[in-house]
């Protein structure tokens, strides 16, 4: 029997643990090679879209002094959001996630997050935010994501420098650094893709949260389409877990992350320091401008920029970084 369990980046605040993954019954969409030419690219992209996720089904979690029971649910996705209030000190931990199913057991390891005492948090759109994906065009997009391995894609000039900054900034030691989270309309099937080019921009380690996993090659055509309130839902999520910390938001014009950021705004009046938006296209957008021009009344700093060193002159101006 096959089975795989796959694990992502969690979190952890003085009172609460959140970690989540899932089970298949199938390779892990993070099994199949990224590097790869053509068409061995092509068909390594459909299979992590053709995959057999493994319903409520028991998985254990054991961290620090704590281990704990739950079942996955129906797309094999499982999250554990349990009371924890052990003294931990601040940076990444290992936790462990086991399943047992019949004669056939596994265990795997992955890292939560207790953020240093920080400036800001970070909360980053991926999708033509730091890498360039032509969101707004749909065969556009589909073309390079099944055309170009990820050591081929490309990524914003200056962006690892603003997002560096971004990370350092009001920290004096080397160690710490304030927290990172990369929010997406991209699916969970994407998550590798998306951890391994960031690495390998060295692009700061971050929490990493997507949409809904997809399961079919019908599914994978729509990829990345449809609503966006997921994406609403887990920003207000990171900032209702870290309700200390000012954010700085970072996205792009080319879909729905300024309405997104403006509903923030207004629901956590007093959470976000400053909105950055790319322009993506030719010409700046007048409604993107009208959004921002209604954050800027809110009392948040608003930067609308094509390169990212407007995007980091604009966030030194502000004190931010």
């Amino acid at each position: 029997m096959k089975l795989d369990l796959k694990l992502y980046r969690g979190y952890v605040n003085n009172q609460e643990l959140v970690v989540y993954g899932h089970l298949f019954k199938s390779w892990a969409p993070d099994k199949y090679r990224l590097d790869r030419k053509g068409i061995k690219h092509a068909v390594a992209i459909i299979h992590m879209f053709r995959i057999s996720p493994l319903k409520n089904k028991e998985i254990t979690l054991k961290f620090k002094n704590t281990r704990v029971t739950t079942k996955t649910l129906d797309d094999g996705y499982f999250r554990f959001t349990i009371p924890f209030s052990e003294e931990l000190k601040s940076g990444w931990h290992e936790y462990e996630v086991s399943c047992n199913i019949k004669d056939f057991g596994m265990i795997e390891k992955g890292e939560v997050l207790k953020p240093h005492p920080s400036k800001y948090g970070i909360i980053s759109d991926i999708d033509d935010t730091f890498l360039i994906s032509h969101s707004n065009s749909f065969f556009k997009k589909l073309y390079v994501m099944l055309s170009k391995n990820i050591n081929k894609r490309k990524i914003f000039d200056d962006v690892v420098d603003h997002y560096k900054e971004l990370s350092r900034a009001g920290q004096d030691s080397d160690k710490a650094s304030n927290s990172f989270f990369y929010v997406s309309s991209s699916e969970w099937n994407l998550y590798e893709f998306v951890n391994e080019f960031a690495k390998m921009h060295e692009l700061p380690k971050a929490v990493i949260k997507l949409k809904k996993i997809k399961t079919g090659i019908s599914d994978f055509l729509s990829t990345g389409r449809g609503s966006h309130d997921h994406k609403f839902e887990k920003i207000k999520d990171i900032i209702s877990f870290y309700p200390n910390i000012p954010y700085v938001l970072l996205g792009d014009d080319s879909q729905k992350d300024a309405n997104i950021y403006e509903r923030i705004c207004k629901i956590f009046p007093m959470s976000v320091k400053a909105v950055y938006i790319r322009q993506t296209g030719r010409k700046k957008k007048s409604e993107i401008t009208k959004i921002l021009k209604n954050i800027e009344s809110l009392g948040v700093s608003i930067c609308y920029f094509k390169n990212s060193n407007k995007a980091i002159k604009h966030s030194r101006e502000e004190g931010i970084i």
